[in-house]
């Protein structure tokens, strides 16, 4: 698989091996390394988990993502900054859907505040 895009949304299979309070099932999540960071030979992507659980939500750290054409959202969801991780690729699924640029500029400001570096 060729390096994923920033900001494109694809499902992650989490099921196999999850563990306690962990993703346990297909989800989708938002790319949100930069393009160009790693090699095509690079075998992990790093991505940022979606959720509807308002309760998982911290809103100062998560940023709501409205349904649209582009993003092929059939619900309000939230994106996850502390939750940022790195996956392999072979737990990842295309779906051809993306948020927009704003909003991974947004994501990828809280998950600088969420790991401790001042975004500027």
């Amino acid at each position: 698989m060729t390096r994923l895009a920033a900001g494109a949304i694809v499902l992650v299979d989490w099921r196999s091996d999850a563990r306690p309070k962990e993703p346990n099932k297909l989800r989708p999540a938002i790319v949100v390394e930069d393009d160009g960071l790693f090699g095509d030979d690079y075998p992990n992507v790093i991505v940022v988990p979606l959720t509807e659980d308002t309760e998982l939500a911290m809103p100062s750290l998560s940023i709501m993502i409205d349904p649209s054409a582009e993003n092929g959202c059939s619900k309000r969801c939230h994106a996850l900054a502390p939750s940022v991780t790195a996956v392999s690729l072979e737990r990842v699924r295309l779906t051809g859907s993306r948020v927009t640029a704003g909003q991974l500029r947004q994501l990828r400001a809280l998950i600088a505040e969420a790991i401790g570096i001042v975004a500027g």
